[in-house]
Protein backbone atom coordinates (compact mmCIF):
# COMPACT_ATOMS: atom_id res chain seq x y z
CA UNK A 1 0.00 0.00 0.00
CA UNK A 2 1.11 3.19 -0.89
CA UNK A 3 2.53 5.42 2.11
CA UNK A 4 1.74 8.85 -0.38
CA UNK A 5 -1.08 10.62 0.97
CA UNK A 6 -3.38 12.70 -1.15
CA UNK A 7 -5.97 15.04 0.33
CA UNK A 8 -9.01 16.76 -1.21
CA UNK A 9 -10.92 18.06 1.55
CA UNK A 10 -10.71 21.03 4.01
CA UNK A 11 -9.12 19.81 7.02
CA UNK A 12 -11.73 18.73 9.77
CA UNK A 13 -11.34 21.16 12.08
CA UNK A 14 -10.91 24.18 9.42
CA UNK A 15 -11.16 27.34 10.63
CA UNK A 16 -13.76 29.39 8.53
CA UNK A 17 -14.49 33.09 9.30
CA UNK A 18 -13.83 36.57 8.79
CA UNK A 19 -11.57 39.82 9.87
CA UNK A 20 -12.28 43.01 10.72
CA UNK A 21 -9.62 46.12 12.19
CA UNK A 22 -10.24 48.07 15.02
CA UNK A 23 -9.84 51.71 13.37
CA UNK A 24 -12.03 50.26 10.44
CA UNK A 25 -14.86 49.11 12.50
CA UNK A 26 -14.89 50.14 16.46
CA UNK A 27 -15.45 54.17 16.25
CA UNK A 28 -15.77 55.16 19.68
CA UNK A 29 -12.00 56.98 19.12
CA UNK A 30 -12.72 59.40 22.03
CA UNK A 31 -14.14 57.08 24.55
CA UNK A 32 -13.03 55.88 27.59
CA UNK A 33 -9.47 57.13 27.70
CA UNK A 34 -8.89 56.34 24.02
CA UNK A 35 -6.12 58.50 22.48
CA UNK A 36 -6.25 59.01 18.84
CA UNK A 37 -4.47 57.60 16.48
CA UNK A 38 -3.14 57.95 13.07
CA UNK A 39 -5.94 55.98 11.44
CA UNK A 40 -7.94 59.36 12.84
CA UNK A 41 -6.72 61.75 10.72
CA UNK A 42 -7.31 60.34 7.70
CA UNK A 43 -9.93 62.71 6.02
CA UNK A 44 -12.83 61.63 3.00
CA UNK A 45 -13.10 64.67 1.26
CA UNK A 46 -16.49 65.46 -0.96
CA UNK A 47 -14.88 64.88 -4.38
CA UNK A 48 -12.52 61.54 -4.60
CA UNK A 49 -11.96 58.95 -7.42
CA UNK A 50 -12.72 55.71 -6.76
CA UNK A 51 -9.68 54.36 -8.59
CA UNK A 52 -7.40 56.27 -6.94
CA UNK A 53 -6.36 55.15 -3.09
CA UNK A 54 -6.38 58.16 -0.74
CA UNK A 55 -2.83 59.34 -0.10
CA UNK A 56 -1.21 58.56 3.35
CA UNK A 57 1.55 60.82 3.13
CA UNK A 58 1.19 63.35 6.09
CA UNK A 59 3.35 66.34 7.17
CA UNK A 60 3.76 67.26 10.96
CA UNK A 61 1.19 70.10 10.68
CA UNK A 62 -1.51 67.69 8.30
CA UNK A 63 -2.07 66.02 11.90
CA UNK A 64 -2.43 69.02 14.17
CA UNK A 65 -4.42 70.70 11.79
CA UNK A 66 -6.91 67.48 11.26
CA UNK A 67 -6.95 66.76 14.94
CA UNK A 68 -8.07 70.65 15.39
CA UNK A 69 -10.72 69.85 12.36
CA UNK A 70 -14.25 69.35 14.26
CA UNK A 71 -16.12 69.66 10.82
CA UNK A 72 -14.42 67.37 8.58
CA UNK A 73 -15.35 63.63 7.50
CA UNK A 74 -13.26 61.56 9.28
CA UNK A 75 -14.79 58.13 8.74
CA UNK A 76 -12.57 55.62 10.79
CA UNK A 77 -13.45 58.48 14.08
CA UNK A 78 -16.83 56.40 13.95
CA UNK A 79 -16.63 53.11 12.08
CA UNK A 80 -19.64 50.86 12.36
CA UNK A 81 -19.71 51.63 16.51
CA UNK A 82 -18.67 48.09 16.84
CA UNK A 83 -16.80 49.47 20.09
CA UNK A 84 -21.14 49.20 21.49
CA UNK A 85 -22.87 46.76 18.65
CA UNK A 86 -19.90 43.95 19.00
CA UNK A 87 -22.32 42.01 21.49
CA UNK A 88 -24.85 41.68 18.56
CA UNK A 89 -22.54 41.84 15.67
CA UNK A 90 -20.83 38.66 17.15
CA UNK A 91 -23.99 37.05 17.11
CA UNK A 92 -24.33 37.41 13.58
CA UNK A 93 -21.35 35.59 12.96
CA UNK A 94 -22.00 33.05 15.01
CA UNK A 95 -25.25 32.46 13.04
CA UNK A 96 -23.45 31.75 10.27
CA UNK A 97 -21.25 29.31 11.81
CA UNK A 98 -17.97 31.38 12.40
CA UNK A 99 -14.91 29.25 13.30
CA UNK A 100 -12.64 31.85 13.86
CA UNK A 101 -13.25 35.66 14.04
CA UNK A 102 -9.92 37.68 13.09
CA UNK A 103 -9.85 41.37 14.64
CA UNK A 104 -7.24 43.84 16.26
CA UNK A 105 -6.19 45.85 19.12
CA UNK A 106 -6.51 49.63 19.29
CA UNK A 107 -2.68 50.26 20.14
CA UNK A 108 -3.91 53.88 21.42
CA UNK A 109 -7.23 52.23 23.30
CA UNK A 110 -4.70 50.76 25.56
CA UNK A 111 -2.01 53.35 25.42
CA UNK A 112 -3.67 56.60 24.83
CA UNK A 113 -0.15 58.53 24.01
CA UNK A 114 2.00 54.93 23.65
CA UNK A 115 4.65 55.87 25.77
CA UNK A 116 3.18 55.66 29.21
CA UNK A 117 4.31 52.91 31.47
CA UNK A 118 1.02 51.26 32.68
CA UNK A 119 -2.08 50.47 30.74
CA UNK A 120 -5.58 51.99 30.36
CA UNK A 121 -7.72 49.37 32.09
CA UNK A 122 -10.84 50.84 30.48
CA UNK A 123 -9.20 50.15 27.23
CA UNK A 124 -8.09 46.97 28.10
CA UNK A 125 -11.79 45.87 29.79
CA UNK A 126 -12.68 46.61 26.11
CA UNK A 127 -11.25 43.67 24.44
CA UNK A 128 -11.43 41.72 27.85
CA UNK A 129 -15.48 41.50 26.74
CA UNK A 130 -14.91 41.60 23.31
CA UNK A 131 -12.65 37.93 23.76
CA UNK A 132 -14.82 36.57 25.49
CA UNK A 133 -17.59 36.99 23.96
CA UNK A 134 -16.50 35.27 20.73
CA UNK A 135 -15.13 32.46 23.02
CA UNK A 136 -18.54 32.21 24.60
CA UNK A 137 -19.40 31.85 21.18
CA UNK A 138 -17.27 29.11 20.14
CA UNK A 139 -14.97 31.26 17.41
CA UNK A 140 -11.54 31.01 17.87
CA UNK A 141 -9.85 35.15 18.28
CA UNK A 142 -7.02 35.90 15.95
CA UNK A 143 -6.05 39.13 17.26
CA UNK A 144 -4.12 41.28 15.49
CA UNK A 145 -1.48 43.30 17.71
CA UNK A 146 -1.16 45.80 15.09
CA UNK A 147 -3.06 47.10 12.35
CA UNK A 148 -2.49 50.84 11.45
CA UNK A 149 -3.50 52.33 14.46
CA UNK A 150 -0.51 53.76 15.92
CA UNK A 151 -1.05 56.44 18.79
CA UNK A 152 -0.08 60.14 17.26
CA UNK A 153 2.30 61.26 19.89
CA UNK A 154 4.50 58.04 18.56
CA UNK A 155 4.47 59.69 15.28
CA UNK A 156 4.49 63.29 16.62
CA UNK A 157 6.75 63.58 19.12
CA UNK A 158 8.91 60.25 18.13
CA UNK A 159 9.30 60.18 13.97
CA UNK A 160 7.77 56.71 14.05
CA UNK A 161 9.47 53.80 13.67
CA UNK A 162 12.15 55.23 12.38
CA UNK A 163 12.85 55.86 15.57
CA UNK A 164 14.36 53.10 17.78
CA UNK A 165 12.43 53.64 20.73
CA UNK A 166 9.31 52.57 18.94
CA UNK A 167 10.59 49.36 19.61
CA UNK A 168 10.60 49.15 23.67
CA UNK A 169 6.95 51.21 23.50
CA UNK A 170 5.62 48.35 20.91
CA UNK A 171 7.15 45.73 22.67
CA UNK A 172 5.80 46.48 26.18
CA UNK A 173 2.16 47.22 24.23
CA UNK A 174 2.45 43.78 23.35
CA UNK A 175 3.18 42.15 26.48
CA UNK A 176 0.88 43.48 28.53
CA UNK A 177 -1.49 42.29 25.58
CA UNK A 178 0.16 38.16 25.91
CA UNK A 179 0.41 38.23 29.82
CA UNK A 180 -3.48 39.02 29.99
CA UNK A 181 -4.50 37.17 26.84
CA UNK A 182 -2.07 34.39 26.23
CA UNK A 183 -4.01 31.88 27.66
CA UNK A 184 -7.79 32.73 25.53
CA UNK A 185 -5.78 33.96 22.16
CA UNK A 186 -3.94 30.95 20.83
CA UNK A 187 -3.28 32.62 16.78
CA UNK A 188 -1.46 35.99 17.29
CA UNK A 189 -0.77 38.17 13.89
CA UNK A 190 1.97 40.67 15.16
CA UNK A 191 1.99 43.57 12.37
CA UNK A 192 -0.97 43.37 9.69
CA UNK A 193 0.33 43.39 5.89
CA UNK A 194 4.42 44.59 7.40
CA UNK A 195 4.97 44.74 3.93
CA UNK A 196 2.79 47.06 2.71
CA UNK A 197 5.02 50.13 3.47
CA UNK A 198 6.17 49.87 -0.15
CA UNK A 199 2.22 50.42 -1.14
CA UNK A 200 0.30 52.56 0.95
CA UNK A 201 3.79 54.56 2.19
CA UNK A 202 5.61 55.13 5.19
CA UNK A 203 2.71 56.99 7.46
CA UNK A 204 0.08 54.18 7.64
CA UNK A 205 2.62 51.36 8.60
CA UNK A 206 5.31 53.05 10.31
CA UNK A 207 4.00 56.72 11.52
CA UNK A 208 6.90 58.44 9.36
CA UNK A 209 5.94 61.69 8.35
CA UNK A 210 7.21 63.66 5.19
CA UNK A 211 9.83 65.96 5.46
CA UNK A 212 10.85 64.69 9.08
CA UNK A 213 13.73 62.56 7.65
CA UNK A 214 16.28 63.53 4.49
CA UNK A 215 16.01 60.26 2.75
CA UNK A 216 12.80 58.57 2.93
CA UNK A 217 13.50 55.57 1.76
CA UNK A 218 16.36 55.03 4.15
CA UNK A 219 13.59 56.19 6.97
CA UNK A 220 11.25 53.92 5.65
CA UNK A 221 13.41 50.44 5.63
CA UNK A 222 15.12 51.70 9.10
CA UNK A 223 11.53 51.87 10.57
CA UNK A 224 11.11 48.45 8.85
CA UNK A 225 14.00 47.04 10.45
CA UNK A 226 13.15 48.43 14.11
CA UNK A 227 9.62 45.89 13.07
CA UNK A 228 11.53 43.38 12.26
CA UNK A 229 13.66 43.52 15.91
CA UNK A 230 10.10 44.45 17.52
CA UNK A 231 8.75 41.50 15.94
CA UNK A 232 11.51 38.87 16.97
CA UNK A 233 11.22 40.41 20.70
CA UNK A 234 7.47 39.71 20.78
CA UNK A 235 8.06 36.22 19.36
CA UNK A 236 9.97 35.49 21.72
CA UNK A 237 8.09 36.70 24.66
CA UNK A 238 5.26 34.79 23.81
CA UNK A 239 6.85 31.47 23.10
CA UNK A 240 8.72 32.02 26.80
CA UNK A 241 5.13 32.59 28.16
CA UNK A 242 3.32 29.78 26.28
CA UNK A 243 4.80 27.61 23.73
CA UNK A 244 1.71 26.82 22.38
CA UNK A 245 1.17 30.46 21.35
CA UNK A 246 1.18 30.49 16.98
CA UNK A 247 3.26 33.78 16.46
CA UNK A 248 2.54 34.85 12.51
CA UNK A 249 3.54 36.97 9.88
CA UNK A 250 1.34 38.73 7.70
CA UNK A 251 1.64 40.09 3.91
CA UNK A 252 -0.54 41.98 1.87
CA UNK A 253 -0.07 39.25 -0.96
CA UNK A 254 -0.32 40.98 -4.55
CA UNK A 255 1.31 38.40 -6.71
CA UNK A 256 2.91 40.11 -9.73
CA UNK A 257 3.41 38.26 -13.60
CA UNK A 258 4.99 39.38 -16.08
CA UNK A 259 3.73 41.52 -18.91
CA UNK A 260 5.02 39.42 -21.47
CA UNK A 261 6.65 36.23 -22.30
CA UNK A 262 10.02 38.16 -22.61
CA UNK A 263 12.83 37.07 -20.24
CA UNK A 264 13.12 40.52 -18.91
CA UNK A 265 9.87 40.97 -18.04
CA UNK A 266 9.88 37.78 -16.01
CA UNK A 267 12.79 38.78 -14.26
CA UNK A 268 11.49 42.42 -13.54
CA UNK A 269 7.97 40.66 -12.53
CA UNK A 270 10.11 38.39 -9.95
CA UNK A 271 12.03 41.46 -8.11
CA UNK A 272 9.11 43.65 -7.52
CA UNK A 273 7.15 40.90 -5.83
CA UNK A 274 10.55 39.75 -4.03
CA UNK A 275 11.22 43.62 -2.69
CA UNK A 276 7.60 44.58 -2.03
CA UNK A 277 6.12 41.77 -0.30
CA UNK A 278 8.75 38.58 -0.07
CA UNK A 279 11.32 40.25 1.77
CA UNK A 280 9.18 40.89 4.30
CA UNK A 281 8.40 37.27 5.43
CA UNK A 282 12.20 35.65 4.16
CA UNK A 283 13.19 38.00 7.17
CA UNK A 284 10.81 37.25 9.43
CA UNK A 285 10.44 32.98 8.54
CA UNK A 286 14.04 32.73 7.41
CA UNK A 287 15.58 34.78 9.95
CA UNK A 288 18.04 36.73 8.21
CA UNK A 289 17.77 39.50 5.35
CA UNK A 290 18.42 38.11 1.95
CA UNK A 291 20.69 38.87 -0.65
CA UNK A 292 19.00 40.36 -3.48
CA UNK A 293 17.72 43.07 -0.99
CA UNK A 294 21.38 43.65 0.33
CA UNK A 295 22.24 44.55 -3.28
CA UNK A 296 18.78 46.96 -3.71
CA UNK A 297 19.82 48.84 -0.42
CA UNK A 298 23.33 48.83 -2.01
CA UNK A 299 22.02 49.91 -5.79
CA UNK A 300 20.11 52.48 -4.12
CA UNK A 301 22.56 53.83 -1.42
CA UNK A 302 20.23 53.19 1.58
CA UNK A 303 21.93 52.59 4.66
CA UNK A 304 20.22 50.70 7.64
CA UNK A 305 21.60 50.57 10.70
CA UNK A 306 21.85 46.77 11.64
CA UNK A 307 23.54 45.23 14.04
CA UNK A 308 24.68 41.70 14.88
CA UNK A 309 22.50 41.28 18.01
CA UNK A 310 19.72 42.66 15.83
CA UNK A 311 20.80 39.80 13.37
CA UNK A 312 21.40 37.07 15.77
CA UNK A 313 17.63 38.37 17.67
CA UNK A 314 15.52 37.72 14.60
CA UNK A 315 17.62 34.28 13.37
CA UNK A 316 16.58 32.98 16.73
CA UNK A 317 12.86 33.97 16.59
CA UNK A 318 11.40 33.34 13.74
CA UNK A 319 7.63 32.98 13.49
CA UNK A 320 4.55 29.68 13.29
CA UNK A 321 2.96 30.19 10.69
CA UNK A 322 2.37 32.60 7.56
CA UNK A 323 -0.83 34.83 7.24
CA UNK A 324 -1.96 36.95 4.12
CA UNK A 325 -4.15 39.06 2.34
CA UNK A 326 -5.22 38.54 -0.68
CA UNK A 327 -7.66 40.77 -3.32
CA UNK A 328 -5.92 40.94 -6.44
CA UNK A 329 -2.84 40.62 -8.90
CA UNK A 330 -0.77 42.78 -11.36
CA UNK A 331 1.78 42.66 -14.19
CA UNK A 332 5.29 44.28 -14.45
CA UNK A 333 7.59 45.16 -17.64
CA UNK A 334 11.53 45.71 -17.67
CA UNK A 335 10.05 49.50 -19.19
CA UNK A 336 8.53 50.19 -15.72
CA UNK A 337 10.61 47.99 -13.27
CA UNK A 338 9.16 49.81 -10.35
CA UNK A 339 5.52 49.79 -11.39
CA UNK A 340 2.80 47.51 -10.68
CA UNK A 341 0.30 47.52 -13.54
CA UNK A 342 -3.40 46.20 -14.40
CA UNK A 343 -3.51 42.93 -16.57
CA UNK A 344 -5.52 43.72 -19.23
CA UNK A 345 -6.95 39.85 -19.24
CA UNK A 346 -8.47 39.88 -16.10
CA UNK A 347 -12.00 41.68 -15.52
CA UNK A 348 -11.71 44.32 -12.94
CA UNK A 349 -14.06 45.79 -10.21
CA UNK A 350 -14.77 49.35 -10.27
CA UNK A 351 -11.82 50.21 -8.17
CA UNK A 352 -9.59 48.74 -10.39
CA UNK A 353 -8.86 45.72 -8.57
CA UNK A 354 -8.26 43.07 -10.60
CA UNK A 355 -10.25 39.57 -9.77
CA UNK A 356 -8.36 36.56 -10.20
CA UNK A 357 -9.23 34.01 -8.60
CA UNK A 358 -5.95 31.70 -10.19
CA UNK A 359 -4.01 33.91 -8.86
CA UNK A 360 -5.01 32.87 -5.03
CA UNK A 361 -3.88 29.68 -5.55
CA UNK A 362 -0.49 30.71 -7.16
CA UNK A 363 -0.03 32.00 -3.43
CA UNK A 364 -0.96 29.35 -1.74
CA UNK A 365 1.74 27.21 -4.06
CA UNK A 366 4.37 29.52 -3.85
CA UNK A 367 3.90 30.13 0.12
CA UNK A 368 3.94 26.89 0.52
CA UNK A 369 6.80 25.47 -1.58
CA UNK A 370 8.87 28.44 -0.19
CA UNK A 371 8.47 28.28 3.23
CA UNK A 372 6.61 24.74 4.41
CA UNK A 373 4.78 26.78 6.96
CA UNK A 374 1.32 26.30 7.60
CA UNK A 375 -1.28 29.46 5.73
CA UNK A 376 -3.52 31.21 7.32
CA UNK A 377 -5.89 33.49 5.04
CA UNK A 378 -6.53 36.83 7.02
CA UNK A 379 -7.89 39.03 4.44
CA UNK A 380 -9.79 37.88 1.27
CA UNK A 381 -13.09 39.77 -0.27
CA UNK A 382 -14.75 41.91 -2.62
CA UNK A 383 -15.60 45.42 -2.17
CA UNK A 384 -18.76 46.50 -4.36
CA UNK A 385 -21.43 49.03 -4.30
CA UNK A 386 -24.60 47.56 -2.49
CA UNK A 387 -28.19 48.64 -2.62
CA UNK A 388 -30.81 47.44 -0.32
CA UNK A 389 -34.28 46.35 -2.12
CA UNK A 390 -37.75 45.41 -0.35
CA UNK A 391 -35.45 45.42 2.55
CA UNK A 392 -33.06 42.93 1.17
CA UNK A 393 -29.29 42.74 -0.46
CA UNK A 394 -29.18 40.44 -3.53
CA UNK A 395 -25.27 39.73 -4.07
CA UNK A 396 -24.64 37.35 -6.20
CA UNK A 397 -21.30 39.02 -7.29
CA UNK A 398 -19.86 38.80 -4.16
CA UNK A 399 -21.17 35.22 -3.51
CA UNK A 400 -19.23 34.34 -7.44
CA UNK A 401 -16.21 36.33 -6.59
CA UNK A 402 -15.47 34.20 -3.23
CA UNK A 403 -16.43 30.78 -4.69
CA UNK A 404 -13.83 31.00 -7.44
CA UNK A 405 -11.73 31.76 -4.68
CA UNK A 406 -12.85 28.97 -2.20
CA UNK A 407 -12.62 26.82 -5.05
CA UNK A 408 -9.19 27.74 -6.01
CA UNK A 409 -8.01 27.72 -1.39
CA UNK A 410 -9.74 24.05 -2.06
CA UNK A 411 -7.31 23.64 -5.35
CA UNK A 412 -4.41 24.62 -3.03
CA UNK A 413 -5.52 22.33 -0.14
CA UNK A 414 -5.27 19.31 -3.62
CA UNK A 415 -2.01 20.57 -3.92
CA UNK A 416 -0.57 19.81 -0.50
CA UNK A 417 -0.64 23.09 0.85
CA UNK A 418 -1.00 22.93 4.61
CA UNK A 419 -3.96 25.75 5.28
CA UNK A 420 -5.83 25.81 8.68
CA UNK A 421 -8.05 29.03 8.31
CA UNK A 422 -9.74 31.49 5.95
CA UNK A 423 -10.95 35.00 7.35
CA UNK A 424 -12.79 36.66 4.51
CA UNK A 425 -12.12 40.57 4.36
CA UNK A 426 -15.67 42.40 6.26
CA UNK A 427 -17.99 39.41 6.90
CA UNK A 428 -19.67 42.60 8.83
CA UNK A 429 -19.65 46.12 6.11
CA UNK A 430 -17.22 48.54 7.53
CA UNK A 431 -15.24 51.54 6.27
CA UNK A 432 -12.71 50.78 3.82
CA UNK A 433 -9.05 51.29 3.96
CA UNK A 434 -7.80 52.68 1.05
CA UNK A 435 -10.78 54.62 0.01
CA UNK A 436 -11.77 55.74 3.69
CA UNK A 437 -15.73 55.11 1.94
CA UNK A 438 -18.28 53.26 3.85
CA UNK A 439 -19.65 52.41 0.34
CA UNK A 440 -16.90 50.17 -0.25
CA UNK A 441 -18.52 47.04 1.20
CA UNK A 442 -17.66 43.57 1.48
CA UNK A 443 -19.95 41.99 4.55
CA UNK A 444 -22.43 39.29 4.63
CA UNK A 445 -23.77 41.69 6.92
CA UNK A 446 -25.55 45.23 5.42
CA UNK A 447 -24.57 48.57 7.58
CA UNK A 448 -26.89 51.31 7.11
CA UNK A 449 -24.15 53.79 7.10
CA UNK A 450 -23.03 56.48 4.41
CA UNK A 451 -19.79 57.90 3.20
CA UNK A 452 -20.75 60.74 6.10
CA UNK A 453 -22.08 58.04 8.71
CA UNK A 454 -25.62 59.23 8.01
CA UNK A 455 -28.08 56.29 8.41
CA UNK A 456 -30.04 54.29 11.19
CA UNK A 457 -27.10 51.61 11.93
CA UNK A 458 -29.24 49.08 11.12
CA UNK A 459 -28.31 45.20 9.93
CA UNK A 460 -29.41 43.23 6.89
CA UNK A 461 -28.42 40.40 5.88
CA UNK A 462 -27.40 39.99 2.57
CA UNK A 463 -28.32 37.06 0.01
CA UNK A 464 -24.18 35.73 0.78
CA UNK A 465 -24.82 35.71 4.33
CA UNK A 466 -27.07 32.69 3.55
CA UNK A 467 -24.65 31.21 1.36
CA UNK A 468 -21.71 31.19 3.79
CA UNK A 469 -23.09 29.76 6.46
CA UNK A 470 -23.59 26.83 3.82
CA UNK A 471 -20.53 27.02 3.09
CA UNK A 472 -19.36 26.43 6.83
CA UNK A 473 -21.96 24.26 7.39
CA UNK A 474 -20.17 21.56 4.80
CA UNK A 475 -16.63 22.57 5.40
CA UNK A 476 -16.22 24.20 1.67
CA UNK A 477 -18.18 21.56 -0.04
CA UNK A 478 -21.39 23.54 -0.67
CA UNK A 479 -20.45 25.94 -2.58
Amino acid sequence: MSKLKYTDKFPKNFLWGGAIAANQAEGAWDVDGRGPSQADTMLLPDKYSRTVSLSTDMHKSDIEAALKDTKGNYPRRRGIDFYHTYPEDLELMHEMGFKCFRTSFSWSRIFPNGDEEKPNEKGMAFYDRLIDKMLELGMEPVMTISHYEMPVTLITKYGGWANPKLIDFFVRFSKVLIDRYSKKVKYWIIFNQINDVTEWGEYAGLGILKGEYPDQLTARYQGVHHQFVANAKVVKYAHEVNSDLQMGVMLGLTPVYPATSKPEDTMTAYNLWRREDLFFSDVLVEGEYPGYMIRYFHDHNIKVDVKSDDLKLIKENTVDYVSFSYYFSTIASADQPDKRQLNPNIEKSIWDWSIDPTGFRYGFDFLWDRYHLPLFVAENGLGALDKVEDGKVHDQYRIDYLRAHIEQMHEAIKDGVNIFGYASWGPIDIVSYSQAEMSKRYGYVYVDLDDKGNGSGKRIRKDSFYWYKKVIESNGEDL
